[in-house]
C-alpha cells in the first residue's frame, strides 16, 4: 500500500516502513506527525484518487533526522567587466519515516455490522 502525500507544496509516495526526505519541517526528532493532504492511495488493484484530497485519509510518520544537504556553489560572472560573485548554499532537510497509511474507508468488518437487521420482539 502506498500513498501520495502533499508535504510543503510538493508531493512525495508514502510507503509504511520507507523514509522520505522532504524540506525543512519545524518538528523535533522523535516527534510523531500526521499530514492529512493526501491525493491518491494505492492498494494492488484498489486506487483511491481524491478530488481533489481523499475523504479521511492521513499518512503518520516519524521525525526520524533533521540535516543538511550537500553543498552547492553558487557562482555569478560577467565576462570582460571583471564582476565575479562566489557564494555557497546548504539545504536544510527533514527524514521521515512512515509508520501508518490510515485510509479514513471504513472496513468491511464494520459496514456488514451495520448493516445487520435488528431482531424485533
Amino acid at each position: 500500500m502506498y500513498a501520495i502525500v502533499r508535504i510543503g507544496g510538493k508531493q512525495y509516495r508514502a510507503e509504511v516502513g520507507n523514509t522520505i526526505v522532504v524540506e525543512k519541517l519545524p518538528y523535533e526528532v522523535g516527534e510523531e506527525v500526521e499530514f492529512g493532504e493526501v491525493l491518491l492511495i494505492g492498494d494492488g488493484d484498489d486506487t483511491r484518487i481524491g478530488q481533489p484530497l481523499v475523504d479521511g485519509a492521513s499518512v503518520r510518520a516519524e521525525v526520524v533526522e533533521q540535516f543538511k544537504g550537500r553543498k552547492i556553489v553558487v557562482f555569478k560572472y560577467k565576462p570582460k567587466n571583471r564582476y565575479r560573485r562566489k557564494q555557497g548554499h546548504r539545504q536544510r532537510y527533514t527524514r521521515l519515516l512512515v509508520k501508518d497509511i490510515v485510509t479514513g474507508q471504513a472496513s468491511q468488518e464494520d459496514v456488514e455490522a451495520e448493516e445487520e437487521p435488528v431482531a424485533e420482539a
